[in-house]
């Protein structure tokens, strides 16, 4: 794996960075949320994630810009990620293909640092939509989510490394353990995949079991870890400020 720079932000060099969520609904939360995420800048925040499925603006293309356009002023030159999570994958927006497929078009539109697109629910159009994305000069988060189960260690490895293929510049994957052996196969496909991929990864366990796979990115080779400065956007996360406590006590 290289490194991949974004506002000054190195991925992939010295410690993981920690991305911290914005999961209000509203345009005041997102921009309340997004000052607290930015004052943390350096000291438990890296760079943010924007849980645009959480909107309720959502259907609005006019708000979702002006929210996006407010936001990137509040987090001035900290990086920038919009994600738009589908119900299957654990998110709030019920939508289908051809919509979920219009709706990521329109935040690539907005050419924030990154976008998140979900491998399954872009099916035979993630290429087209990576490529999109690198023609505007967003980089690209490729990901697979499952809240139920994890895959056996070749699956996840599988998965990830088809997001590689088709361009991702990270290939996130976060997964649900059942048992101990499922963390263990999560953080052995992120060793072997992280020794052979062009692309950055993001690899997690969730839930309170999986906790570890989240601050031990330096061993695996996840390049990005989440934390919560507030409502956590999944199963698992943990305090950014502990996070940050942590993470240099782990460093290989």
């Amino acid at each position: 794996m290289g490194t991949l720079t974004v506002r000054g932000l190195t991925l992939g060099e010295g410690l993981p960075k920690i991305c911290v969520p914005i999961t209000a609904p509203d345009l005041p939360g997102v921009l309340a949320q997004g000052a607290e995420i930015a004052r943390h800048r350096g000291n438990g925040a890296d760079l943010c994630e924007w849980r645009v499925d959480g909107f309720t603006g959502l259907s609005e293309p006019e708000a979702v810009q002006a929210a996006c356009s407010a936001l990137r002023e509040t987090l001035g030159e900290m990086p920038l990620l919009l994600t738009l999570r589908t119900r299957q994958e654990g998110g709030e927006a019920e939508v289908k293909e051809d919509d979920y497929l219009a709706l990521v078009e329109r935040l690539t539109a907005l050419q924030p640092d990154l976008v998140d697109i979900e491998l399954f629910t872009a099916g035979a159009s993630a290429e087209a939509l990576v490529e999109s994305a690198h023609r505007l000069g967003v980089k690209v988060v490729l990901s697979s989510h499952d809240f139920f189960k994890t895959p056996p260690e070749a699956e996840i490895i599988r998965r990830l490394s088809e997001m590689d293929q088709l361009g991702g510049d990270l290939c996130k994957i976060a997964v649900m353990p059942r048992c101990r052996e499922d963390v263990m196969a999560l953080l052995t496909a992120s060793v072997k995949q992280s020794a052979r991929s062009r692309a950055l990864l993001i690899t997690m366990s969730m839930g309170a079991m999986g906790a570890v796979s989240r601050i031990c990115g330096s061993l695996t080779g996840s390049a990005v870890t989440f934390a919560t400065l507030g409502t956590a956007s999944a199963p698992g996360q943990l305090p950014a400020e502990k996070v940050a406590e942590i993470l240099p006590l782990l460093r290989l």
